[in-house]
């Protein structure tokens, strides 16, 4: 890995598999900019247990075998991805409500790696990260709008 790596939990109210999302990971990729490493899709039942749901055919082959295994199932099959996925060390229970579905994504993020190594040669460490709300990015385009006028 050269990049930070990251876990993202996308809610799926009503999924269409349009191919658009999988040609922007590849545009991404192409830039530099992003290395979409695998994707598994979950299905939070109304009992509270989750379960893997098979990925769209215009996924590429092998998707959601590094996600089972990294967050649980070194042994990955289709029947243990389900119990890998709540085994994690931290719940994609607390992630996603009942009765939602949602996609697992693990994304390389190539753009950062010389900013990564750079603060690592500082003496930098990351201590937290976190992504805003989408109600906290528009506060903070309000309060930037506000400074640059």
């Amino acid at each position: 890995m050269t990049g930070p790596v990251q876990i993202l939990v996308i809610g799926l109210d009503k999924p269409t598999f349009s191919g658009e999302v999988m040609a922007e990971f590849a545009r991404l990729r192409e830039a530099g900019t992003v290395r979409l490493l695998d994707v598994v899709l979950i299905r939070r039942a109304d009992d509270g247990t989750l379960e893997t749901l098979p990925l769209p055919a215009s996924a590429p082959a092998g998707m959601g075998q590094l996600a089972a295994r990294l967050l649980g199932d070194p042994d990955f099959d289709e029947v243990s991805a389900q119990q890998a996925l709540t085994g994690a060390t931290w719940s994609l229970a607390d992630a996603i409500p009942v009765g939602a579905g949602a996609a697992v994504v693990i994304i390389e993020h190539l753009w950062a790696a010389p900013l990564r190594e750079a603060l690592h040669r500082a003496g930098g460490a990351t201590l937290e990260e976190t992504w805003l709300a989408p109600e906290d990015v528009q506060r903070l385009d309000g309060l930037i709008a506000e400074s640059d006028s």
